[in-house]
């Protein structure tokens, strides 16, 4: 059963906070209600979130290219988000032990 985030409840206060932060140098915010521009997962590990866009390692390189939407997000991201192919990849990127 999939859920529309377009449709979910936000707090009164939201929007002025997005736009709040949106003004602050080296700070980037994406409201959960984007989701769709947003990346594929989200991995939390010892306190720290990472975001990460998978692409198949199966596909040539020139399928594996950000789509238009995800050009834009990392682009725009003034935090860490990294594109992978494999589990491995994101082992390494959060130095997991």
């Amino acid at each position: 059963m999939g859920h529309d985030r377009r449709n979910s409840k936000v707090d009164g206060n939201h929007k002025s906070i997005v736009k709040d932060l949106e003004k602050l140098n080296g700070v980037s915010v994406k409201s959960v209600a984007q989701i769709k521009k947003f990346l594929d997962i989200v991995v939390g590990y010892n306190g720290k979130n990472y975001l990460f866009e998978i692409k198949n390692p199966n596909y040539p390189p020139s399928a594996r290219k950000l789509t238009q939407d995800e050009k834009i997000f990392h682009d725009s991201w003034k935090g860490q988000a990294d594109v992978i192919l494999n589990t491995q990849d994101i082992l390494k990127i959060i130095d997991y032990k």
